[in-house]
């Protein structure tokens, strides 16, 4: 079978396990003693183990069938989940990643096999192995009486309700044969679905099944040991379902029980009896019972129809979805900027109803673009861990709003620089344990990574309670560095010496470390984020911590913007860095350092000329009053002078294409209603 093309739902699935994988390692490293989370984790082994043995990645079978003795070895607390063996986990996570990358790559898992690893697993459960030898070896012999026992007696178990009943003894009146069909898989086997699967089709070959125990559900899930029954409703005899169960590979033992009337009449009673001993419950246990009962069927059925309703849909068709919505959204500005005598009521009408239909549309595929910021923060508590590690301090990452949603474009280039940023917090922000005690601090350090919507903009924070940036530092290596003078350094407020950090190769750190000191970060952050369309801003306190804050746009494909006349072009602002509007006159206009500034509600705002900036050609003025729409860039503000308003419109973005990539002060251009071009103006390059 070509299985290339199950190849990418492979690569997608195995990246949300190891995601969920990474998880549970940290809660476990938290809690070793939690069984529910030791149980998520060798459920996602298994299911990895699974999935690549399938796909014929055998080297990461090899690796998580080990992996799986071990998690088995710790579910049976025959050994302790120590920090070293939580250590040797995170290895084989890293390895399985490793092998993921190759996969994404190349199409093969490398040639790296990893046996260092592969052997401390098996010392592990060799060590085990020999402590349960030297002092159990008699419970061992004793215990397998009665697994042995139970064999003899397989279908004990299975009950049968009303209908399936009722169509056993249908099937026994018709002369047809009713049995009871224990598997019992070889212990070795890998893929214990996929051998249930194929015994299944085998068994429906010659009849019908109408009772699985385990659930069929649960039996693909590999929720079950190594043995399954079946009831199973057959015109053949036990001997041709012997044989041919006994035919498939890695299949130990076959155990057919025959099923009569009476044993049916049986279970019938033995389920009245169950009810009737349920009903001697008194009311408040029976309400309890009833109310967990009917929560589980909620969750249950909760969790069936999201899976149910669930489609993984390529990125690139959400584009060519979006771009076609984006068509129609500027034919609908087209149309209604047809003014003419002949429009009717009914004209009129439709276009409105158009707009409705447009915008409806345009918010339905928004969501279906917008991801949670969860898919990107949950890599960040296993770095955060090995950087507390690698630096010796004790740090603590705590996450909320992870709910908050963002275009998958933007979530898609928010990774590394939050990771810069949370580094930058673990290196420079958190001190020492030893100096956190002697300032009176907790040992432990926090760092606070939060999200939240805001407008059109959503909100990401890092903030951290560590020492503070030491802005004096910053000011001297910025005069060393001889980005600004002496004398005007002192005047800068704290805020213009916090932005030389953002300076490239700007570094405060006095060594190279692995984590920081050669001057890459923070420039990086600023350029991703600027390019994105979003703003970083910094908030600092000596001793209390600092507060890193970025404010990025919902999406980067249909925003509302403010047209504008520039002498006789249009431009387009976003309206999300719009403040307001207002109407100076030349007079108002002070010359402070080199630079054009106006007093704004004792604020003091400096002026751009765009029709400077974009090198416009001029046109006659005769309005004495100026047109200047003030603009916001983070906390800072700055005046646009215009010479004329045309209103708020819904654009949508079109890039300039790589011949003109590298434009400075455009961020892209939108096609208006009468077909023309305007250029979107970039208002963190264009803002003083």
């Amino acid at each position: 079978m070509d299985m290339s093309q199950y190849l990418e739902i492979f690569i997608d699935e195995t990246k949300e396990h190891l995601q969920s994988l990474n998880q549970s390692l940290l809660q476990l490293e938290q809690n070793p003693e939690d069984t529910s989370v030791l149980n998520e984790i060798f459920r996602v082994a298994h299911t990895l183990k699974g999935m690549s043995g399938t796909m014929g990645f055998t080297k990461m079978a090899k690796l998580t069938h080990d992996m799986e003795n071990v998690l088995q070895a710790l579910r049976n607390n025959q050994i302790k989940a120590t920090s070293k063996l939580v250590d040797l986990l995170f290895k084989c996570l890293d390895a399985l990643e490793n092998y993921t990358d190759n996969i994404v790559n190349s199409g093969s898992e490398g040639s790296n096999e990893y046996n260092e690893i592969i052997k401390e697993l098996n010392d592990t459960i060799q060590m085990k192995s020999s402590e349960e030898t030297a002092s159990s070896g008699k419970k061992t012999a004793d215990s397998s009486e009665p697994l042995k026992e139970q064999n003899q007696h397989p279908t004990s178990g299975i009950k049968l309700n009303q209908y399936e009943q009722n169509v056993a003894n249908k099937a026994i009146e018709m002369n047809m044969n009713v049995f009871k069909i224990t598997v019992v898989l070889n212990k070795g086997c890998v893929l214990k679905s996929a051998r249930a699967f194929i015994i299944f089709q085998t068994l429906e070959k010659y009849g019908e099944i109408i009772k699985s125990e385990p659930k069929v559900e649960d039996i693909e899930d590999e929720k079950f040991d190594f043995e399954f029954t079946v009831v199973c409703v057959s015109k053949e005899s036990a001997e041709v379902f012997q044989r041919d169960i006994n035919g498939i590979a890695e299949v130990d033992e076959v155990i057919i029980v025959p099923v009569e009337t009476a044993e049916i009449k049986n279970s019938a009673a033995q389920n009245e009896s169950d009810s009737n001993e349920a009903d001697t419950q008194t009311e408040g246990e029976e309400a309890q019972a009833q109310e967990e009962k009917s929560e589980s069927n909620t969750v249950s059925q909760a969790h069936k129809t999201k899976t149910g309703k669930t489609v993984r849909v390529d990125i690139d068709r959400l584009d060519v979805l979006m771009n076609l919505v984006s068509e129609l959204i500027i034919i609908k500005t087209r149309l209604a900027g047809l003014n003419g005598s002949e429009n009717t009521q009914t004209y009129n009408e439709t276009i409105e109803y158009l707009e409705r239909i447009t915008t409806s549309l345009n918010d339905a595929v928004m969501k279906v673009r917008m991801v949670p910021v969860e898919m990107v923060f949950n890599r960040f508590p296993r770095m955060i861990r090995d950087t507390a590690r690698e630096l010796g301090k004790e740090i603590q990452l705590n996450m909320s709003g992870v709910e908050t949603e963002l275009d998958r474009t933007v979530i898609d280039e928010i990774g590394d620089p939050l990771i810069h940023l949370l580094r930058n917090s673990a290196d420079h922000g958190i001190e020492s344990k030893e100096k956190r005690l002697e300032m009176g601090k907790s040992a432990v350090g926090h760092i606070n990574l939060r999200a939240y919507q805001d407008g059109d903009n959503v909100v990401i924070e890092v903030e951290d309670d560590g020492q503070g940036i030491n802005v004096e530092k910053v000011k001297n290596k910025a005069i060393e560095r001889g980005l600004v003078k002496k004398e005007i350094a002192n005047t800068l407020s704290q805020k213009d010496i916090i932005d030389f950090l953002f300076k490239p190769s700007f570094s405060t750190s006095d060594s190279i470390t692995n984590i920081s000191g050669r001057g890459v970060g923070l420039d990086v952050v600023k350029t991703k984020i600027e390019q994105l369309g979003g703003v970083v801003e910094v908030e600092t306190e000596a001793g209390k911590g600092s507060k890193f804050i970025i404010r990025l746009p919902l999406t980067l494909a249909i925003i509302q913007a403010l047209l504008v006349m520039v002498g006789n072009e249009k431009y387009a602002i976003p309206l999300s860095s719009t403040k307001e509007i207002i109407k100076i006159t030349p007079e108002q206009i002070k010359m402070v350092q080199k630079q054009e500034v106006f007093l704004l509600r004792n604020t003091v705002v400096p002026i751009v000329r765009l029709d400077k900036i974009l090198e416009v050609p001029e046109v006659e003025r005769t309005k004495k009053d100026m047109t200047v729409v003030i603009v916001k860039k983070g906390e800072k503000l700055s005046g646009f002078l215009v010479d004329s308003l045309i209103g708020q419109q819904e654009i949508v973005i079109k890039s300039l294409g790589k011949l003109l990539s590298g434009v400075k002060w455009i961020a892209g251009a939108t096609i208006l209603g009468d077909g023309n071009v305007a250029l979107i103006l970039d208002v963190n390059l264009l803002a003083v």
